[in-house]
């Protein structure tokens, strides 16, 4: 297996320093790397590994003789250089919404559908951070019992938002705690001590782009068309990691100590779920790591087949710069 030559596109971003970051814990072995960003961050430096590289602008050429091109820019940025990477023979790993739903290209989470890799003509999408933490906790529920009908209830942090948002939270709160007027300029609302149901735009049906995103993609990765899934996505004043509320109605019975075994030896899951000893997910215990953090295990009373959990994760991370590195490290496989 030889070393492949990476490009990271948005490496300046938050999740761009964070698939470095990742790729450096995980030692990820590489022939030689390409750090691309916009102009107006051409020079920055990074280390790499002990070794230093420069931020280069990124243009049209930036993607000859890259094997692996792992994008963390917004969509309409992704779609700009998309047929360069693809001209270039490299391969993408797409981490914008962009190409997520496209026949043609796998969407991956490689605890749940590695396979799907092989499929690839050129672009393989990173899901959603929503989709990923809550697709990762029920896995192994799916494959055991079957998943007729998922509700679901995102609380998602700031950092979703970027740097900005992690910016707008901690001014806001040094306001509202100093008794000054503030302002909003990244969400919808103010944020600070407060929750808003609202994230990206509404569309026709009611639902906003992010709540049909685990919706669809949910169903793409589980290739199950079958499953119906509700989602309502809420941004709360939490700096990093999302937190989800699921109910599960399964094709068969299970039963809570069934769940809990599963979810034990569930690969990317751990089981926190002592409610006795106050144990449960909180995304100020999930941050900066990779795992998602599942428990408040319960039977829904409401319906017969159907459990309540809770789950959390680092929507940075695991959630996308994550994920994106353990595709490329199976990509490599193939190359």
């Amino acid at each position: 297996m030889r070393k492949p030559i990476i490009a990271i596109l948005g490496a300046t971003g938050a999740v761009g320093i964070q698939m470095l970051e990742v790729m450096e814990e995980r030692n990820f072995e590489i022939e030689d790397l390409k750090l691309l960003a916009h102009i107006s961050d051409a020079g920055k430096e990074y280390v790499f590994k002990g070794k230093k590289y420069i931020v280069e602008e990124a243009v049209e050429s930036s993607f000859e003789n890259v094997d692996i091109t792992m994008v963390a820019v917004e969509g309409d940025i992704s779609k700009k250089f998309m047929p360069h990477i693809i001209a270039s023979g490299s391969v993408a790993i797409d981490n914008s919404s962009a190409f997520r739903l496209n026949d043609d290209v796998p969407l991956v989470i490689p605890e749940i559908n590695p396979d799907d890799i092989e499929l690839h003509k050129g672009i393989i999408a990173n899901p959603n951070c929503s989709t990923i933490i809550g697709l990762v906790a029920v896995n192994e529920i799916y494959k055991h019992a079957g998943i007729k009908r998922m509700v679901v209830s995102t609380y998602q942090a700031v950092s979703g938002a970027g740097v900005l948002g992690i910016d707008e939270l901690k001014r806001q709160t040094e306001d509202v705690l100093s008794d000054r007027e503030t302002t909003s300029r990244v969400f919808q609302h103010e944020i600070a001590f407060n929750i808003i149901p609202h994230i990206d735009s509404f569309e026709e049906n009611g639902y906003t782009k992010e709540e049909m995103k685990m919706y669809n993609e949910g169903r793409k990765i589980l290739h199950d068309n079958n499953i119906e899934i509700s989602c309502t996505c809420a941004r709360v004043p939490v700096f990093r990691s999302h937190s989800e509320s699921i109910t599960l109605e399964t094709e068969k019975p299970i039963s809570v100590e069934e769940v809990r075994g599963l979810l034990s030896k569930a690969q990317g899951v751990r089981l926190v779920d002592d409610p006795k000893n106050n144990l449960y997910p909180m995304p100020i215990d999930t941050a900066g790591q990779d795992l998602i953090y599942v428990g408040r295990i319960r039977k829904d009373f409401s319906k017969n087949n159907s459990i309540n959990l809770w789950c959390c994760g680092d929507q940075v991370r695991k959630g996308a710069a994550t994920n994106a590195v353990q595709i490329a490290e199976l990509l490599v496989k193939t190359l």
